[in-house]
């Protein structure tokens, strides 16, 4: 890539004649090159938002991963995965995030259909299912994203935590060839209307 140095102008400027005015218009020369054999052609699909530490941050991470699976036609388990994003993002909010921090949403759909949802915070790397009480409002989000994901966990860095879940999941129409075949052969045996 080449960006050319600016240069003055042939025409002064109109603050002064003695200041030059520059022409700052950049120019590009991009070269592309498209491996013939490559290693991984199936390389995972991420998407990823950060979110600052407020209440409406919960409902924006929801709204984002309802586009993303959306846009990636992964909708099967889509009110499971939606739980778990809000479940992990408030935890976040409330126990991760420092004051003046926010936390990142990743979302990876992998190519064997399965699906990570990572959120990183700030806060430190332990996490527990507490038992909460009967009568408790709190203390049951890890549960929830224990009993709908396939798997989830912690993984510490520094500084902070990423608390992940992981979803198999299946397109919502996908292409099987063996199936239009058999659509073909079933009208053609049916009788022509008249």
């Amino acid at each position: 890539m080449r960006v050319p140095f600016p240069r003055p102008h042939p025409k002064s400027s109109r603050k002064g004649r003695n200041k030059p005015c520059y022409d700052l218009t950049p120019w590009f020369t991009v070269v592309t090159w498209v491996d013939p054999d490559p290693v991984n052609d199936q390389t995972p699909q991420t998407r990823e938002a950060f979110y600052r530490r407020t209440p409406r941050s919960v409902t924006k991470a929801r709204h984002f991963t309802r586009y993303a699976l959306t846009d990636w036609d992964m909708t099967t388990r889509l009110d499971e995965v939606l739980l778990c994003v809000r479940e992990l993002a408030t935890n976040a909010l409330l126990h991760g995030v420092l004051p003046g921090r926010g936390f990142l949403l990743r979302l990876t759909l992998h190519p064997d259909n399965t699906l990570r949802v990572e959120v990183h915070d700030s806060g430190p790397g332990e996490l527990h299912l507490p038992d909460p009480a009967p009568e408790s409002e709190h203390g049951r989000g890890l549960r929830l994203v224990t009993a709908l994901a396939d798997k989830w966990g912690v993984d510490e860095r520094n500084p902070g935590k990423i608390v992940w879940c992981e979803f198999a999941v299946t397109p919502r129409m996908s292409y099987d060839p063996s199936a239009n075949s058999r659509m073909l052969a079933a009208a053609s045996d049916m009788p022509a209307r008249s």
